[in-house]
């Protein structure tokens, strides 16, 4: 039998990936468990990187992990990305710090495919080598693949998509275009409208890219998340 705690957990991750970072908090509030802790500090750094708001409540609960497990080498390295991709205040370090962070995740199975999916990140948009960023990428995907993971599926693709779109298009476009459906089908709000964007700018002006940008403002006006709505 499925115990109350586990229920809670499951449906604060439900709310969590809706965007509903505030009411997945209030569920789990009163929990104090393991799972409880870690979960807080995913929704928390999550948050963080969708509005970025203030960091402190998020390094909070990183720190309140072990610093030495893979979810806190994760959540770290990501709060130096969002730090460095944004520019709030990078520290000398942050690229270090998200390189190593991600690299030390991939020891926990759970997190190897995130973890190979943001190192192709990192590559890409710091160290600006898209060849190493594509290796990651295409080995982000058969992880994700044989996992079963459709929400880093759509991740994956989106960034193959753009690597794709300049050599062939119409391939990049249908790269695209699964990452959105993948993200609507999953329920990820904040992922759609992300993905909504990304593919309205590789298509011509016309009834279908006003669609999409209208609709991913509305999300993002409703759910705040800032760096959509600049």
């Amino acid at each position: 039998m499925i115990s109350s705690d586990t229920y809670i957990v499951l449906a604060a991750d439900s709310l969590h990936r809706a965007g509903e970072w505030d009411s997945a908090l209030a569920l789990i509030s009163g929990g104090s468990g393991a799972d409880v802790i870690e979960l807080r500090a995913r929704i928390l750094v999550d948050r963080h990187w969708w509005r970025l708001d203030d960091p402190a409540p998020a390094r909070a609960a990183v720190d309140a992990l072990d610093p030495a497990s893979p979810q806190a080498m994760y959540l770290g390295a990501q709060l130096a990305y969002t730090r460095i991709l944004f520019g709030l205040d990078p520290l000398d370090d942050d690229a270090r710090t998200a390189g190593s962070g991600f690299l030390a995740a991939m020891r926990a199975e759970s997190l190897r495919g995130w973890a190979t999916f943001w190192l192709g990140v990192v590559a890409d948009n710091v160290h600006r080598d898209p060849g190493t960023a594509h290796v990651r990428y295409t080995e982000a995907l058969k992880l994700c693949q044989e996992a079963g993971d459709l929400l880093l599926e759509s991740y994956v693709v989106r960034h193959l998509g753009g690597q794709a779109i300049e050599r062939d298009r119409s391939q990049g476009e249908m790269l695209l275009r699964r990452s959105l459906h993948l993200r609507s089908a999953l329920g990820a709000r904040p992922q759609v409208a992300a993905a909504q964007v990304t593919l309205a700018g590789a298509l011509p002006e016309g009834p279908e890219r006003e669609m999409l940008l209208e609709a991913s403002a509305a999300t993002a006006r409703e759910l705040g998340l800032t760096w959509l709505l600049n």
